[in-house]
């Protein structure tokens, strides 16, 4: 989620603004309320949802009934738990790990193509496969090294620095930019998503093009979902002795507030030059979204120092989504051990890296998507019978 703020939090706006939804026209009044709404849906509410559901799910039976912490255990009250230890239950088990490789591995390659455009902007490095695959072998040198630490120090440690970084970014981009106008987009905008939360929801062209849905909402839809699992299995580990409502509001309330607060000063930045500069002058940052958040920084005072801490931001983020879903990977094969070997950590901290290697080397961001969203099909339908297994789970308690 880090990396992908980074990534669309000024590029996703910038790119409705130039390229909005049919029958909006580019660079319009209308274009940038849209640029704004359609990106609090995408990164709103529904994300937190989907980690929600897994995450609650999993947490119930791992630390109330005592059950293994894998996916496969959320069904027991659907299929028992002679099915749930049988092939169905694995094949359970296996649809999660495919589907949390292919999320992480597009959240991997987002963030290591913006890491080499940023090197590229401000010192001229050269995006190249060779520059790409050195940042994933370094990466990847530190985020076993920190999965391995465990989750009290390494993955720890580097959350801290997360936080610290992003709220400093956060807050010195509201101070340079235009901070006003970041308040009544905030505002606004967050009235006109609640407003439409459903119509938005549920919107499907029957009739018409439906290319934009295709290669906005229904990719990130799918992203989420694949990253289900993953984020799921590990907000359920760290959230023992939590009750159902703590965990609501800490798992789908905060954190989608924040995204949104996020994309309002981003965005506002970026759209606030699409103003004066019209669809022209965002052109170049709306066709390569890895560079947007450089490009725009540049219009802006301390520009090169903010694009500093946002590489560093990459980096850091890039790190603590690899480590963890090491961890939760190491869980997910070795029948939910809330503490797997370090062996299991270090093989799956590598195979999630020539996975994230080879979707680059196969076709870049499309590649990426395309991953996600073949990971994401078969994980629907899990995710779907995992609410109605909750819900009989908790019917049962209460009887």
């Amino acid at each position: 989620m880090g990396i992908g703020l980074v990534f669309w939090g000024m590029a996703e706006p910038v790119s409705h603004f130039v390229s909005p939804m049919a029958g909006i026209e580019p660079g319009s009044s209308e274009a940038l309320s849209f640029s704004m709404r359609a990106s609090f849906m995408h990164w709103g509410f529904h994300p937190w949802a989907n980690y929600a559901i897994i995450g609650l799910a999993l947490a119930y039976f791992q630390f109330r009934k005592n059950k293994p912490g894998l996916i496969s255990s959320i069904f027991i009250p659907l299929l028992g738990e002679e099915k749930v230890k049988g092939p169905i239950g694995k094949l359970i088990d296996i649809l999660a790990v495919f589907a949390t490789i292919a999320g992480v591995a597009t959240s991997l390659g987002l963030g290591t193509l913006q890491i080499n455009s940023g090197l590229n902007y401000l010192f001229n490095i050269p995006e190249t496969t060779m520059i790409q695959l050195s940042i994933i072998v370094v990466i990847t040198i530190i985020y076993i090294w920190t999965a391995v630490s465990g989750i009290d120090k390494g993955i720890k440690l580097l959350g801290d620095i997360n936080l610290y970084l992003a709220f400093g970014l956060l807050a010195l981009s509201f101070i340079v930019g235009p901070s006003l106008k970041m308040i009544n987009v905030f505002t606004n905008s967050l009235g006109e998503y609640l407003n439409g939360f459903i119509q938005n929801s549920l919107r499907i062209d029957a009739f018409g093009d439906n290319g934009w849905i295709n290669g906005w909402t229904i990719f990130y839809w799918a992203w989420w979902i694949a990253w289900a699992p993953f984020v799921g299995t590990f907000i359920a580990r760290i959230s023992k002795g939590r009750t159902i409502k703590q965990f609501v509001i800490g798992v789908i309330v905060a954190p989608a507030v924040a995204s949104l607060i996020w994309f309002s000063i981003f965005g506002t930045m970026g759209l606030n030059l699409g103003e004066t500069l019209g669809v022209e002058g965002l052109a170049s940052a709306a066709s390569n979204p890895s560079t947007a958040v450089f490009q725009v920084f540049n219009y802006y005072p301390l520009g090169t120092i903010l694009s500093l801490i946002t590489i560093v931001l990459l980096c850091t983020f890039f790190v603590t989504s690899a480590n963890s879903a090491t961890f939760v990977m190491g869980m997910f094969t070795s029948h939910g051990d809330l503490n797997p070997t370090n062996k299991k950590k270090f093989l799956w901290g590598v195979v999630q890296a020539l996975f994230a290697a080879a979707l680059l080397l196969s076709g870049g961001l499309n590649a990426l998507q395309t991953a996600s969203i073949a990971a994401a099909f078969p994980f629907i339908f899990i995710m779907l019978f995992a609410i109605v297994s909750m819900m009989k789970a908790l019917r049962e308690e209460k009887q």
